[in-house]
């Protein structure tokens, strides 16, 4: 047999395997694409009971427990307005899911391991005058940090709303005049951002969607934002729907005078930075430059006071 037919033997054999195992490959993926398809209408479907196993061990165990504990010691802790509480809550955006008796709760508890920090950490170190003193103070602390939180929390968001909002209403505003409704132009605004302002969008629309009436969402989102903005919008919409007036009418001077009023807190911001620079430039620039322009004068003002 002659090298040539060799050759030509080895290439057929050669090819003969490589298209046996691509055959064998596709036929594999043929088969887990039927199985696949087959699993969708053949698998049980799971009952809410393996759904919650299959759960994190902190979120099935953990967390209710923790909650649990929180609203039974909220209930036993002072007396609050608990809708002004709500409301509060509201602003702050809800975090973490927690309800007024749970945040009461959480003022408790915090204000007792504070409580017992201090007392272990002064007691053994200090007098008992001054470790009742030191305790007492980190009871208090513990008390008042989440109500300090709570109302940064809300400032933060409401800046966050103030800052999005004339961007929203401006996209709301040409949408409405290119012939969309209210409604769908919410839906725009949600699809774009999803900030803090979207979610409010976004919960409107659930509402409505839910039956309940245009005007009281809106007065919702009033009432849970807190932001005097928001509140002008919502009175302006909800007048045009009373009165029959255009909704681009109301919605375009509502966009120009949202963007005014950006504008002008620019401006106060601006005007306010001359003083807010004022006490590092006293406190940490001055004595910066006092030292490097009067330190080499300071040995000869010595040496001349030494020489009388």
């Amino acid at each position: 047999m002659s090298v040539m037919m060799i050759a030509v033997l080895a290439g057929i054999l050669l090819i003969s395997s490589v298209g046996l195992v691509v055959f064998g490959l596709t036929r594999v993926r043929q088969a887990e694409t039927f199985s696949d398809r087959l699993s969708q209408f053949t698998e049980r479907a799971m009952t809410l009971e393996e759904m919650e196993l299959q759960q994190p061990f902190h979120q099935r165990v953990l967390a209710p427990m923790a909650r649990s504990l929180l609203a039974e010691l909220g209930k036993r802790g002072p007396k609050q307005s608990a809708e002004q509480l709500k409301v509060k809550l509201q602003q702050a955006g809800n975090p973490g899911g927690i309800t007024p008796t749970m945040f009461v709760g959480i003022r408790i508890i915090l204000a007792l391991v504070l409580f017992a920090v201090f007392g272990v950490v002064t007691f053994s170190t200090m007098p008992v005058l001054q470790a009742v003193m030191y305790s007492t103070i980190g009871l208090v602390l513990g008390y008042l940090l989440p109500v300090m939180w709570i109302g940064q929390q809300i400032r933060k968001r409401k800046h966050n709303i103030v800052k999005s909002l004339p961007d929203a209403l401006d996209l709301i505003t040409i949408s409405v005049e290119a012939g969309l409704a209210f409604d769908s132009a919410i839906q725009r605004v949600t699809d774009k951002w999803q900030d803090e302002l979207g979610k409010e969008f976004t919960r409107v629309l659930t509402d409505m969607r839910l039956g309940r009436a245009r005007r009281e969402a809106l007065k919702d989102m009033s009432a849970r934002t807190g932001v005097d903005d928001v509140q002008t919008f919502v009175a302006a919409i909800i007048q045009a729907d009373q009165l029959g007036v255009a909704l681009s009418k109301i919605l375009r001077i509502q966009s120009d005078q949202l963007r005014t009023r950006r504008r002008q807190r620019a401006e106060e911001e601006a005007q306010k930075a001359p003083i807010k620079m004022l006490f590092p430039m006293v406190f940490l620039i001055f004595p910066a430059l006092f030292v490097v322009i009067l330190g080499p004068a300071v040995p000869r003002i010595m040496t001349s006071l030494g020489g009388l």
